[in-house]
């Protein structure tokens, strides 16, 4: 997966900069996000702790005998990867594991990579709960949609259960989530921030979901010999725009407001997912 362009310091909404957007965050967290260093994880405490899960599972995978580079499909399944047939028999918390399980070392690396640049960018605009909400309710749709497709092939293609045992892993399409509420939160012209600037930064956010998009679906038509789930891409993208139309009236509201406007938003979304996956076992 490519990754966005990398934000400098002292870049506009970069968590370093001082003209971060106080409206939604404490009089502690925006000093916090003035002071300390990008790479310091003080500076983008939800980002960095997300990174930290998925690089401890994957640690904690190779350390019992993984392979590094390429884990067996058993191997994958015993660490939480997701497969429709078994979260139709009642392990529905995979959706969520899966979201921390990664295809060996340079699968991890990419996509690791890419939520480094994205979450530093985004998690001054959503904060650190939101950031991890946004990670794990994207991620969640993102599987639950290619669930679904799964599910459809072998109910009306296929007739039988071959579709259900599709593997699934890694943090892509939270990525994609993120990408996604990130090109809707960029488009608020009453942020504090030049809007030329603001263009600047969603265009570079569009391009990156975009370029892989396009790269996940030439999967489709040429087996390149790697394995790309777009339906968890694209599940995971969408969910992200959704999640940010509702928070864009609120962004400069004052910060209780909009963590208010948070809370709802992500209830809601919990809500609709639960009610989706109940209506995709309901056929499967």
């Amino acid at each position: 997966m490519p990754p966005p362009p990398s934000q400098t310091e002292g870049e506009i909404l970069h968590p370093a900069h001082p003209g971060a957007p106080a409206e939604a965050y404490s009089p502690e967290q925006a000093r916090r996000h003035r002071e300390y260093h990008v790479w310091d994880p003080r500076a983008a405490p939800g980002t960095y702790l997300l990174l930290a899960i998925n690089i401890a599972v994957y640690v904690w995978m190779v350390t019992h005998r993984v392979n590094w580079l390429k884990p067996t499909d058993y191997d994958l399944l015993r660490y939480g990867a997701n497969e429709p047939w078994l979260v139709l028999h009642a392990e529905w918390w995979r959706l969520l594991t899966a979201t921390f399980v990664h295809v060996g070392f340079w699968h991890i690396a990419a996509n690791m990579w890419c939520l480094w640049n994205l979450g530093i960018l985004g998690e001054p605009l959503v904060g650190p709960f939101g950031m991890i909400a946004v990670y794990m309710l994207t991620g969640i749709a993102g599987n639950l949609l290619s669930m679904a497709y799964s599910v459809g092939l072998a109910v009306v293609w296929y007739h039988n259960s071959d579709p259900l045992l599709q593997i699934g892993a890694g943090a892509s399409g939270a990525v994609f989530g993120i990408a996604g509420i990130l090109i809707v939160l960029l488009s608020n012209r009453a942020l504090p921030f030049p809007w030329d600037e603001l263009r600047r930064l969603r265009s570079m956010v569009v391009k990156f979901a975009a370029i892989n998009l396009v790269i996940g679906l030439s999967t489709m038509v040429h087996n390149f010999g790697i394995r790309i789930d777009n339906f968890a891409h694209i599940g995971g993208f969408v969910a992200g725009l959704a999640l940010g139309v509702p928070l864009v009236p609120r962004m400069t509201a004052g910060r209780a407001r909009y963590l208010g406007r948070q809370k709802l938003t992500f209830a809601v979304a919990c809500l609709v997912l639960a009610l989706f996956g109940i209506f995709i076992a309901h056929f499967a």
